[in-house]
């Protein structure tokens, strides 16, 4: 038997087994020669969120040969999990885990601090791979579309909560919480994560992994009041009853409703779904029974309050007299035209002034177009597509709030982005996306950004950024203290 042979093979083999950190390389080359040339597919995500990791993880695990490259513009992934999901919630960023595992896996590689669109383009990555998915977000906001939005103490709910989660863009934001009375236009979970932010006992968030800038300042604020606004009626309210429960437990606070806006409500309750019925009867609880003496005594030392104000639309935000400050915000009475979901809210002509120091509209995020090779639905903001196939592109794919718009819960992405994988896979087995020819994948890109000055940050840059913060955190009975600047996450990952 030929030892030294055997020997050769056995070692060529194990090298082709084994993973490649950098996947600079297409085959293995012997003295230039290339010995075999892997055909696999090779699949780029743009976007490191729920969306993107969902598809990532449906397609590793269903399709034994992908090779799969994850493209993040930040230095860090997962995207709203680390940066949306409110810091008292820490179950839901328990995902993190199964991600972690996901961009772990043999046949994956993360790749930070990278902005398509910007340092490499769709058309090279299209260049690079058999398919890719746009899995980028909506990190755009939807305009009020009413004056005096532009005033000092009006925010977007996503820059709110990405100021107190430590989202870069964000840390800057320095919100001014020396008014009294806040008013939130907007009644999904986002809204009420956001007054039970401004609410909550600096006791309940100090153990949390909310920044420390953000932490002071709360600890700081005046609000006393937060009232959640909404332009239809308690049947059509968009938070989930976990979200009303939180607020209506929250300690040191008390209701503040209009029992005008429950009226007809008990009455329809038996034709609502029952998911509905329990939310509705519980706001109903809340609002119009005399609490018990427990209950009663709680909300008479309550020094805080908050309440859903219903049937109501912005028209315009005030300012104090002869300054750029908001005083007020001037809103809309509505009424209904229909009922459940598909009832619109119709003006009734009146208006009302509400005093307040702080306006926050968290009307829903925009999806922005990062190609302009790239269709894009402008109204709905979001890339048209079938299943995630975007339309006249062949080999590019969507998922996430990109694909829907911002919709649903965590599970919500989930599906689709498990629905866009599978859209794929069936393109792959029916010819549709051809996955025959060899693709460079991240050789060709890496050595294209590198030649552009971009040094990406690798999951394993990552787990540095992860240590520091985790120790940082743990210094302070926290679970993380977020590093907060892009440049400090770059000196970290690359030390």
């Amino acid at each position: 038997m030929n030892y030294k042979l055997l020997f050769s093979h056995r070692k060529l083999w194990t090298l082709g087994r084994r993973r490649s950190t950098s996947r600079l390389h297409e085959g293995i080359r012997v003295s230039g020669q290339a010995l075999f040339s892997s055909c696999s597919p090779k699949v780029c995500v743009v976007g490191s969120g729920p969306g993107g990791f969902y598809t990532a993880q449906h397609l590793i695990k269903a399709r034994p040969d992908v090779e799969l490259d994850i493209y993040e513009r930040l230095p860090v992934p997962f995207g709203l999990v680390r940066f949306g999901v409110a810091p008292d919630h820490p179950e839901v960023k328990n995902v993190i885990n199964t991600f972690t595992q996901t961009a772990k896996h043999s046949r994956c590689n993360f790749y930070g601090n990278v902005n398509v669109g910007r340092d490499v383009t769709i058309n090279e990555l299209k260049e690079a791979y058999h398919a890719v998915v746009l899995s980028y977000g909506a990190e755009g906001n939807r305009t009020m579309g009413v004056p005096g939005e532009d005033l000092a103490g009006v925010y977007a709910a996503k820059d709110f909560v990405g100021w107190y989660n430590g989202l870069p863009n964000c840390r800057e934001l320095n919100p001014d919480l020396s008014c009294e009375t806040a008013v939130i236009l907007g009644q999904g979970n986002v809204a009420l994560d956001v007054a039970r932010i401004l609410l909550a006992p600096i006791s309940m968030l100090k153990s949390t992994d909310i920044t420390q800038p953000a932490l002071e300042a709360l600890a700081q604020s005046q609000v006393r009041r937060v009232l959640i606004v909404g332009r239809r009626g308690p049947l059509q309210i968009a938070c989930t009853i976990k979200e009303i429960r939180e607020m209506v437990n929250l300690p040191g606070t008390k209701p503040e409703m209009l029992p005008a806006d429950f009226e007809g409500i008990s009455e329809v309750l038996k034709d609502v779904p029952r998911p509905r019925k329990r939310l509705t009867e519980l706001m109903l609880k809340t609002a119009l029974e005399t609490p018990g003496e427990k209950e009663l005594e709680r909300r008479k030392s309550a020094s805080r309050s908050w309440g859903f104000r219903f049937f109501r639309s912005p028209v315009e935000v005030l300012a104090e007299p002869r300054t750029n400050k908001t005083s007020a915000i001037r809103l809309a009475v509505n009424r209904l035209e229909g009922s459940g979901a598909d009832a619109q809210a119709v003006l009734t002509g009146e208006v009302e002034d509400v005093t307040c120091g702080l306006v926050i509209s968290s009307i829903g995020y925009r999806s922005l177009l990062i190609d302009p090779g790239l269709p894009f639905d402008s109204r709905k903001a979001i890339i048209p597509n079938s299943m995630g196939r975007i339309q006249h592109t062949p080999g590019v794919y969507c998922s996430g709030w990109v694909k829907t718009g911002p919709t649903g819960v965590i599970a919500t992405t989930m599906n689709n982005s498990f629905d866009t994988a599978r859209s794929m896979m069936e393109d792959m087995d029916s010819g549709a996306l051809d996955v025959s020819a060899v693709k460079s994948g991240s050789q060709s890109i890496t050595a294209l950004l590198r030649g552009r000055g971009v040094k990406p940050v690798t999951f394993a840059d990552w787990e540095k950024i992860d240590s520091v913060e985790t120790k940082k955190g743990e210094a302070e009975g926290k679970p993380r203290e977020k590093l907060l600047s892009v440049e400090e996450m770059l000196q970290v990952a690359q030390t």
